[in-house]
């Protein structure tokens, strides 16, 4: 419950991704001599469109690294597929402080992997960069071009440049591919896979569809309880009073987590949240001059819904079990909480409501088979009486929690 514990902390989440281990998946390249070689390639779920590679030719064979300019094409099996390609991209910003006034897309020449989202008679493809989501086709009569989408500004309102509807209509040409398909059409992955793949299933192309493997439930709902170390004193910048120390203290704790994965880099990433009930009861004695009788008695009754919002990071160790850190926000909301300061004869000196500040948790935890986890979480300072200007009331906790996820 120190500097020293929360450095140590601190340490351990900044350095643990280390002792994760590193997937590596069954995959190929194909080099600038049109060698296609299989090898394991480093699934790193790129949520931006890669530049580069990490690759090994065994389990056990060192880590070696490719890149745009001496791979053609690589793909691990069944799940993604990267094709380099020369074209004309236009990266103008789609971001409302950014608009341009020009209608047309302004092009320019760049070398890409892009991602295979469906491969046929007809290939679409995406290309990610930050904020920047292009979508491109190729045809039997075509080679690869964007499709093009693009907002602008006419007198400081946004308009709409949908010319890929028509480059859909032109050059998906079927008996099944009308103008009632393309007419509502948005510029979204799920709406332009559907329409390539009704459009191959039309014509018989064999073809095929990347899937990453992702999570299928991207919602965990878990019950948490556990036990709390908790650490509490007080004092009044405008007395001479020393310091109240209360006893350490261990108290329950019970709590709800709802956890929101990320669809992306390979489900690594989550956004959580937690509802926890925890209570904190203690007396503490001061002797002093100060009040009649000469003894000062504070009583604390706190009792609070913590809600900690923050994120979540898993790293795998196989594949039942992965370790993950986290950081969040607490946010704390207390239902009648007092501090009271009683004389030796029962008599009140004071009594402050405890308003509490937020603070901030740093967290660490082991995960098995996505069902139970373990979790020890270390709760920085925080202020029961933030709103007075005299009075600091520092509470803090050291919490370990054991979850149970119910799905």
């Amino acid at each position: 419950m120190n500097k020293q514990l929360i450095f140590l902390l601190l340490l351990l989440i900044l350095n643990i991704k280390s002792y994760s281990q590193i997937l590596f998946e069954d995959g190929y390249f194909i080099n600038n001599s049109d060698q296609k070689i299989a090898c394991l390639i480093k699934n790193v779920d790129w949520k931006n469109n890669p530049t580069e590679f990490e690759y090994k030719l065994a389990q056990d064979a060192n880590i070696q690294k490719e890149n745009i300019e001496t791979v053609k094409e690589f793909g691990i099996d069944g799940l993604s597929k990267y094709y380099r390609v020369n074209v004309k991209i236009d990266r103008s910003s789609d971001q409302i402080d950014d608009l341009n006034p020009t209608k047309n897309a302004i092009f320019s020449n760049e070398q890409l992997f892009l991602k295979v989202l469906v491969e046929g008679k007809a290939s679409l493809f995406i290309y990610v960069n930050g904020n920047l989501k292009r979508f491109f086709y190729k045809t039997a009569d075509s080679e690869i071009n964007q499709l093009i989408h693009k907002r602008y500004l006419i007198k400081d309102k946004i308009a709409y440049n949908n010319y890929f509807r028509q480059q859909l209509l032109s050059n998906l040409e079927s008996e099944i591919i009308t103008i009632q398909d393309v007419r509502h059409l948005k510029y979204y992955k799920k709406g332009l896979l559907k329409l390539f793949t009704k459009y191959n299933d039309d014509v018989n192309s064999i073809y095929s569809k990347n899937k990453p493997k992702q999570k299928k439930d991207l919602f965990n709902l878990s019950i948490r309880p556990g036990i709390s170390v908790n650490n509490f004193k007080m004092h009044n910048s405008s007395s001479a009073w020393k310091d109240f120390e209360f006893d350490q203290q261990i108290d329950f704790k019970f709590g709800i987590e709802t956890e929101f994965i990320l669809p992306f880099n390979n489900n690594k990433w989550s956004i959580i949240l937690e509802p926890t009930y925890q209570s904190y009861k203690s007396k503490k004695e001061l002797i002093t001059n100060e009040v009649s009788g000469g003894v000062l008695y504070a009583n604390i009754d706190y009792q609070s819904i913590e809600i900690p919002v923050g994120f979540r990071y898993y790293m795998h160790l196989n594949k039942n079990s992965k370790i993950f850190a986290n950081i969040s926000y607490l946010f704390d909301f207390n239902s009648d909480s007092y501090i009271v300061l009683s004389r030796e004869n029962g008599s009140t000196y004071d009594s402050l409501e405890i308003k509490p500040s937020g603070n901030i948790a740093f967290g660490m935890g082991y995960k098995f088979k996505d069902k139970y986890s373990f979790e020890i979480r270390y709760l920085t300072t925080r202020d029961l009486l933030h709103e007075y200007v005299n009075w600091n009331a520092d509470y803090k906790a050291l919490t370990i929690t054991f979850g149970y996820s119910i799905f």
